[in-house]
């Protein structure tokens, strides 16, 4: 039988899995709002489908789904709009997978989380990841495995495109710490889950290395034998509301889980060798 992945608002991150899954003979459909993208869709192997659509009959046949729709002030956009739809296919669904944020935990003043610390977001997106988060778990029967991503980067998206687009700026802020994690590390880590289900279980999506934003416009500066851009105080610098919002936590996540429960070896362990890899690849 035909493995058949329903990816709800298909994204990088999604992307980067059907990338992975369609030479191995799946059928993925991904969902977009922007009929524009369809001929990106297909040419990936992705069969595109339009946003809003019917969930019902969107479903039929499909064995395992992947949201990356984030929550609004109404909560959930897919349960929201399709919580039956999804709740009449459970027991043909081998996996579901979420996609959240490390955001849930908030602010932990550069220290350490793991999946087990206490959820306390400092921000109203990440108050809303949780509940939605909850409300995903909390269907009796699915079998939901939650992401917790890091901030992701990789080809096309992180220090390279900002330096390259001349908007990058080396924001400095007292014990500011981000973990992140390459796109191409989400993706294996979602197809190990795929292959071991463990229905509502929780990981962590992030790298061995987390660190202070401006070390890492520093290296990619470097790599691309680039002057970094002036260091600006956190406090002045031009930012938009959402941005200046992720500089409201600081936290080192732990990843552990990854590796002990799904065996998965990071590709990018380090931001330096992802950057690194990223550019050698550029130039081949």
């Amino acid at each position: 039988m035909t493995k058949t992945l329903l990816s709800l608002g298909h994204g990088f991150s999604a992307q980067a899995l059907a990338a992975l899954l369609v030479p191995q003979g799946w059928r993925v459909i991904g969902t977009t709002r922007k009929p524009e993208k369809f001929a990106l869709l297909e040419a990936a192997g992705v069969e595109p489908l339009l946003w809003p659509c019917d969930l019902s009959q969107a479903l039929s046949g499909v064995t395992h789904v992947l949201t990356s729709a984030g929550p609004d002030e109404a909560g959930d956009p897919i349960l929201s709009e399709g919580r039956a739809a999804i709740e009449a296919v459970k027991n043909q669904l081998e996996w579901v997978g979420y996609l959240s944020t490390t955001g849930v935990y908030g602010d932990h003043d550069g220290g350490w989380v793991d999946e087990e610390s206490a959820l306390d977001p400092a921000t109203e997106r990440g108050k809303r990841r949780v509940k939605a988060e909850r409300e995903w778990l909390d269907i009796t029967g699915l079998p939901v495995h939650v992401f917790r991503l890091a901030g992701i980067y990789g080809p096309g998206r992180g220090p390279f495109a900002k330096l390259r687009k001349g908007i990058a700026q080396r924001v400095i802020k007292k014990n500011q710490v981000f973990s992140r994690t390459h796109v191409d590390d989400i993706a294996q880590v979602l197809a190990a889950s795929i292959a071991q289900p463990n229905p509502g279980r929780v990981y962590n999506v992030c790298d061995d290395d987390p660190q202070p934003p401006e070390v890492v416009i520093e290296y990619a500066a470097k790599l691309l034998g680039m002057e970094p851009p002036p260091a600006v105080p956190f406090e002045t610098a031009k930012m938009s509301p959402m941005a200046r919002t992720f500089y409201s936590d600081s936290k080192r996540v732990r990843n552990d889980r990854i590796k002990d429960e799904l065996g998965v070896t990071l590709k990018h362990p380090t931001f330096k060798a992802a950057l690194e890899a990223m550019l050698a690849e550029e130039n081949t």
